[in-house]
């Protein structure tokens, strides 16, 4: 009995499908659930299971080429259907097959002399030469100096002390085996390109920018970190306060959160926040969502975002996982970027850009006087649709989005209340 591999439904809006890798040949054993082949789609790529457990009979679709959900694959038959090997390519191996000559050992070089010969040498040494001696010369006393003046000591003497170098080694920069080659487009990165390419062509983008002192926040999050280990299993970094500060500040200017339909003559406003958040793979760049992320805690920001980052590295995200964001996050500063100018992807109304969060010096405004302290400052970017936003609306929700990460409002989101 055999069985059929379709091409299964993918999500609402995929309608097909690209082999770009089969993962088994014709006659390998599979089992069931076991991943026979990867699919490329225009929202993810992710890996067909085999239905049941067999073997690989036969492939109907080969790498590269291009089927609509519900068309046949491969085929899984029993093992006994599996086509055998000819007879004649079952040969016992030959003799230059099955041991190589082995070469003999070359004969032993016989050691040099320890002291080899000194060569006599050609022309004979000098005959003795008389001595002379030389003049002599009355010896004259250098003159004496005179004593030097004293001088008034200063009023005023600084030690400074002697610099110390310091030397840091250079970082090792490994060579890219990309050096020098020419690589094919993969489909992956052609479409992300003409995604982007399209959202500048069709939007009026443009960003502005602010800075933060979060310095509350950091040592919040060095405080509490450990104990939110403990209690959640996953890291807490900076990345869940940012998204929370943004979904929270959406829900107060909804402009930002919303889709304009030029053709319908439309905007949507949304009443929910689901915030994409960009991820960074071997394949290249996804954006799986967060959905209602207005509503999560930090906690539960942490652990979504966690999930979705470890599905997209391993090429296990769905289709529904990366449809239907509202707004996206960006985290330029995870590599070290101080800023950055976001696309806007297509259908959405503006991107918040999240740089590196450093110490620098700032000034710090307390009971009406000001100092100068280290401070952890990040740079906010909101690249946005000028069709659809104003710089103003821009500006004020960047200062919203400020107000939240420098104020305490996340510290009762995030420490358990405990209650006798």
């Amino acid at each position: 009995m055999t069985v059929s591999v379709p091409l299964p439904a993918l999500g609402e809006s995929v309608t097909e499908g690209t082999v770009t890798r089969w993962l088994k040949n014709v006659g390998d054993t599979v089992e069931a659930d076991e991943p026979l082949l990867e699919i490329a789609t225009d929202k993810v790529d992710t890996e067909i299971p085999s239905p049941a457990a067999g073997v690989l009979i036969s492939i109907t679709v080969t790498e590269d080429e291009t089927v609509e959900v519900g068309a046949e694959l491969a085929v899984i038959g029993q093992t006994e259907e599996a086509s055998p090997l000819p007879a004649g390519d079952l040969k016992p191996p030959g003799p230059d097959e099955t041991m190589a000559p082995v070469p003999e050992a070359a004969p032993p070089v016989p050691a040099p002399d320890a002291t080899p010969p000194v060569p006599a040498p050609d022309v004979a040494p000098p005959a003795s030469v008389p001595y002379v001696a030389p003049p002599v010369v009355p010896y004259v006393a250098p003159p004496v100096p005179s004593a030097p003046q004293p001088s008034a000591p200063p009023l005023f003497v600084r030690e400074t002390p002697a610099p110390t170098a310091v030397t840091r080694p250079v970082p090792a920069t490994p060579s890219s085996s990309l050096r020098g080659q020419t690589a094919p487009l993969t489909r992956n990165r052609r479409l992300i390109g003409d995604d982007l390419k399209k959202a500048l062509q069709e939007q009026a983008q443009l960003t502005t920018f602010v800075e933060a002192d979060v310095t509350s926040l950091m040592r919040l999050r060095s405080r509490a970190r450990e104990d939110f280990a403990a209690r959640t299993g996953v890291k807490l970094s900076p990345f869940p306060f940012f998204v929370k500060a943004a979904a929270q500040a959406l829900k107060t200017h909804p402009v930002v959160n919303a889709r304009l339909d030029t053709d319908a003559g439309t905007i949507t406003y949304f009443d929910t926040e689901d915030i994409g958040i960009a991820v960074g793979t071997g394949k290249g760049l996804t954006t799986p969502v967060i959905k209602a992320a207005g509503d999560l805690s930090i906690a539960g920001i942490a652990r979504v975002t966690t999930a979705l980052a470890d599905k997209a590295r391993t090429g296990l995200l769905t289709p529904d996982d990366v449809s239907g964001a509202t707004f996206t996050v960006s985290h330029t500063g995870s590599r070290g970027a101080l800023f950055d100018t976001v696309i806007v992807p297509l259908g959405q109304a503006a991107t918040l850009g999240v740089g590196n969060v450093v110490k620098r010096p700032a000034i710090v405004e307390a009971d009406g006087s000001a100092a100068i302290g280290i401070r952890d400052m990040v740079f906010l970017s909101l690249s946005y649709d000028h069709r659809l936003v104003d710089g103003a609306d821009a500006a004020r929700y960047l200062g919203t989005v400020k107000t939240i990460l420098e104020s305490d409002a996340l510290g009762a989101d995030l420490m358990p209340v405990t209650r006798s």
